[in-house]
């Protein structure tokens, strides 16, 4: 396992070419013919480069394997015939009974036997699995909940049948057969009565009756048996190793790289030419190779990382940017930060992202006659509501045979609203004295609070029944017979009810419209009236009833069943029987649920857009919603040409739709998920190249699935430039996980200050490290050429010169200093909010760009000869004997220090107590060494007068001249952000 680690760790570091050159650096000096000077010199950066990073990575493994520990240690009661007895985590195996706590996480998939509720429901949490914050009810098994005491279960003999392990989180097909028969057939002696009809039990298990690993219980005591643990859970079998990011900046980095490798290539070459060609001209290469190997600085990776995790410790610790419950963000990646600062595509999921998942019924429409929220609010409206409860069966046929008068208009006013208040997956919770409603959906728990706020409220509500408070102070209870779950796939659920009062069976739904208007009878307003709410925004749901005989109930039930006990394909045929009974249902009403908008949305996406980033949002939503949303939020801007891209289903029109899409300009465009499939079977590069063109892109009808196949659309065609995902839900973890700055929130705030405040600083930061690192090394190779030249290429001098100066220098004497430009600012946090273009600027990657990198190498090559030239010129001699040499070395040395620390001080933007520190520590350094490596320094030549007035000359004409070339650019070109401070 060790071994692997470390494998993996190594196979990560040598994919970069900065690693992998001085690996191979490093192992030339095994060969004699080309080593010059001790292995240490080359092995010991390299080595300690590696251990810092082993060290890195060895702690944060060292922190999972804590969590892990702590997570398998975790204690639980198992049930035994012999009692409870304590297990951890780690040691629970198939078939075990296991005792779950309220609060406690889930140790395995199990199937739920008994809980402390009579009803045998129970509540989890799934927001680790899924993402979602509400509730999820589960129910236990029937046979073993009604059982008197728990240890009554070892009474039965039972069979648990559990499908092969899987992913998916939203179902589960199982069988549980119960017997309290001995092998002869006799029923067992038991502590309670059982008749022979009963003797043998049978069911079905979905998903229903499942607790999955790692949520965790929200209500009450449980008892269950494990179905599946370790990698066969559906939490293990749902995490994939996520891909390891590389950043922008790091792979500018890795090509900087490669060019310094040409360019020390071309400076060994010349070297070897002015020495003269000879036998031996391939070991003098690979001897100067050697020698300019520091002009690539093996250092730049230790103070990259160092600094990314700075960085992520900074965003860790802002308030500014809240993270859930008020806690700080978590930066799972380092990487992450500067990527932040060269975003181009910001993709955003709209429920709970650009909306607040904050759900308020704002409109219900009858067919003939809409009510909207100004309505609700009336006494009269409640009046109207409850007229309908008096007498229902006098009047609900009047109704819906079109003689509307005020008694029949209640009574159809009055079915709808019992419609909304029964058809749902809500339970009411009392907690303290408080009520609270629990669902799957917030638009659910909208509907059941409007249906309080008009005078219906849900009282109570069991597994087998429910009942309705009325405000009149009437109470009216009804039987749950079956219960049809929505799922995405049927975009739809359903509930069969028994009213106690008299006797009436219904079949309740409500759905989606696209699925709902072919259940329903003929009507002429349904698909109007949707899209008339869609237009303002608000989601719709079609609520529908069905009268049932008691013979069709019974028919049904029989299929149903046997539908229910099949392995093979159980979904489908269950979905079978239902959609018989789905057909002529009456429609009762359209709800119109409003998703309310993020606080200062608009004026959030206004500065993303003049940052030069292009907003796309992806959601599930129907079409007219997502244009609504778009416009409403101003991911639309007035001057837009929004246009709607067609229903294509084959490949000659999706040809057409993007022909009529190429035509157009300045263009917002709106697809859905099934054209956008059709079109990226057909003509991927194509609309990759169009869309990518537009100002704003809306994806509606959109799958998790596709929501990450846009985004590696965007990374496949548009490279380099970074995307960016933003959701908050389990929907949108296969889109952040694949985008490059992947962005998980919980809060309403924090996304502006996260790009502009964190992420253009960030990558401003590093590129100066970058810049700074790059020359300093340069610079130094430069010196070490001309120091080889004057000596008439004597190797020897110029070996000593390398070998003892090299790593002092790009180290222990300038690596404060530049890591120091860490915490360096070139604007203040609110102009980066009050100018976003000046986030424009950086994306364009200037800071980092090759022109800046030719720039930093003529100005080494113009200070390391300057520095070494006039440091002989000054000191009198062109000829430099040996006994003068280290003279010449001592003022080149000081001079080419002193140098560095004036070149990061012109670097520096806002000056912060560490820069300062950093620099003064680095000078005082250098100024002892001066006076304690008498073997390589002149003690009395170094505190003469002569050395520090040519040191001084030295250093002020190599620095002067791009000091006053700055400040003229600064007066007469200034940049962007220096027009702004």
């Amino acid at each position: 396992m060790r071994s692997r680690f470390a494998y993996q760790v190594l196979f990560q570091q040598f994919k970069f070419f900065l690693n992998l050159y001085f690996l191979l650096m490093a192992c030339s000096q095994f060969i004699p013919a080309v080593q010059i000077g001790a292995p240490i010199t080359y092995w010991g950066p390299l080595g300690f480069v590696l251990t810092i990073t082993l060290i890195r990575e060895a702690l944060d493994d060292f922190v999972r394997f804590l969590r892990d520990r702590e997570l398998n240690g975790e204690k639980y009661d198992k049930l035994t015939p012999h009692g409870f007895e304590s297990v951890a985590s780690s040691d629970i195996s198939v078939g075990d009974l296991i005792v779950i706590q309220k609060d406690k996480r889930v140790p395995a998939d199990v199937v739920l036997l008994r809980t402390t509720e009579k009803s045998g429901a129970s509540f989890i949490r799934t927001d680790q699995l899924d993402g979602e914050t509400d509730w999820k009810l589960r129910i236990a098994v029937p046979v073993t909940q009604n059982l008197p005491r728990d240890e009554d279960i070892f009474d039965l003999n039972v069979e648990v049948y559990a499908e092969k392990p899987q992913k998916d989180i939203h179902d589960f097909v199982g069988t549980f057969k119960a017997s309290f028969c001995d092998a002869r057939g006799a029923i067992n002696a038991l502590p309670f009565q059982v008749s022979s009809e009963d003797a043998v039990q049978d069911g079905s298990l979905n998903v229903e009756n499942v607790l999955w690993a790692n949520t965790v219980l929200a209500s009450g005591r449980v008892i269950g048996v494990v179905v599946y643990t370790g990698r066969e859970t559906r939490s293990v079998m749902n995490t994939t190793l996520p891909e390891s990011k590389v950043g922008l900046l790091d792979l500018e980095v890795n090509n900087l790289t490669k060019i310094l490798f040409l360019f020390v290539l071309v400076l060994a070459s010349v070297m070897v030419a002015m020495k003269g060609l000879d036998k031996n001209w391939y070991r003098y290469l690979m001897r100067f190779v050697l020698l300019f190997s520091y002009i690539i600085p093996i250092s730049l990776r230790v103070n990259l990382d160092m600094a990314k995790l700075f960085y992520a410790w900074q965003i860790g610790r802002d308030r500014h940017i809240p993270g859930k419950h008020f806690f700080y963000t978590v930066v799972r990646s380092s990487t992450i930060p500067e990527e932040l600062g060269r975003i181009s595509f910001l993709l955003s999921d709209k429920t709970g992202t650009l909306t607040r998942n904050e759900m308020r019924f704002k409109k219900i429409h009858l067919g003939t006659v809409s009510f909207s929220s100004d309505a609700f609010e009336k006494h009269e409206f409640v009046e109207l509501v409850l007229d309908g409860f008096k007498d229902v069966s006098r009047h609900v046929m009047s109704a819906y045979a079109g003689k509307l008068g005020r008694h029949s208009f209640s009574s159809k006013l009055q079915t709808a609203v019992e419609a909304i208040a029964l058809c749902h997956n809500v339970t009411p919770i009392n907690e303290n004295g408080k009520c609270s409603y629990q669902a799957a959906s917030p638009d659910e728990v909208a509907l059941v609070q409007w249906t309080e706020t008009v005078g219906v409220r849900l009282a109570e509500r069991d597994l087998t029944s429910m009942q309705l408070q009325l405000a009149n102070g009437q109470a009216k209870s009804f039987q749950i017979l079956h219960l049809f779950p929505f799922t995405s796939e049927t975009k739809r659920m359903g509930i069969i009810v028994k009213d106690e009062t008299t006797d009436e069976i219904s079949l309740l739904m409500k759905g989606a419209d696209t699925v709902m208007a072919n259940m329903v009878q003929y009507n002429d307003w349904l698909e109007e009236e949707c899209s008339n709410m869609a237009r303002e925004g608000l989601r719709t749901l079609v609520v529908a009833k069905k009268v049932l005989t008691p013979e069709q109930l019974a028919d049904f039930e029989k299929h149903y069943h046997q539908a229910k006990m099949t392995v093979v394909d159980r979904s489908e045929h269950m979905a079978a029987v239902l959609r018989r009974l789905e057909t002529d249902l009456q429609l009762l009403c359209l709800t119109g649920v409003e998703d309310r908008l993020q606080d200062q949305v608009t004026t959030s996406l206004e500065l993303l857009r003049n940052a030069g980033i292009k907003i796309w949002m992806l959601t599930g939503d129907k079409l007219e919603t997502a244009i609504c949303i778009a416009k409403s939020s101003g991911l639309f801007s007035k001057s837009d040409n929004v246009h709607v891209f067609g229903q294509v289903q084959t490949r000659i029109e999706a040809h057409n739709e993007l022909n009529a899409l190429r035509r157009k300009t300045d263009v917002a465009l709106v697809l859905s998920g099934t054209a956008l499939n059709v079109c990226l079977q057909y003509y991927e590069a194509e609309v990759a190249e169009l869309v990518c063109g537009c100002t704003a892109v809306v994806c509606c009808r959109c799958s998790p699935e596709q929501k990450a196949q846009i985004v590696n659309l965007l990374r496949k065609y548009r490279a380099p430039l970074r995307v960016a995902a933003v959701g908050d839900g389990g929907n949108d973890v296969s889109m952040i996980q694949a985008a490059h700055a992947g962005i998980g929130i919980d809060a309403h705030e924090g996304l502006l200050a996260l790009l502009f405040g964190y992420g253009e600083e960030r990558s401003f930061r590093q590129a100066s490290v970058v810049g700074r690192r790059f020359f300093n090394n340069t610079i130094f190779a430069c010196l070490s050429a001309v120091v080889g030249t004057w000596k008439i290429l004597l190797q020897e001098i110029l070996c000593s010169l390398t070998v003892r100066y090299a790593q002092s220098y790009s180290t222990v004497y300038t690596m404060l200093p530049v890591f120091s430009l860490v915490v360096d600012r070139d604007v203040t946090p609110s102009n980066a909010l009050t100018y976003p273009e000046l986030y424009k600027e950086l994306g364009k990657g200037r800071s980092l760009s090759y022109k800046t990198f030719c720039i930093w190498v003529l100005i080494s090559i113009y200070q390391g000869n300057l520095t070494f030239t006039g440091s002989v010129i000054m000191y009198g001699a062109l000829l430099v004997f040996d006994s003068d040499f280290i003279h010449v070395v001592s003022i080149s040395f000081t001079a080419l220090i002193v140098t560095e620390l004036i070149m990061v001080a012109l670097t520096v933007h806002t000056w912060h107590w560490a820069m300062l520190l950093a620099e003064a520590l680095s000078l005082s350094l250098y100024a002892g060494s001066l006076l304690i490596f008498d073997q390589y320094f002149d003690r009395q030549f170094v505190t003469s007068w002569m050395f520090l007035t040519k040191t001084t000359a030295i250093t002020a004409v190599s620095c002067l001249p791009l000091y006053v070339i700055k400040a003229l650019r600064r007066r007469f070109s200034p940049p962007s952000y220096a027009k702004v401070n």
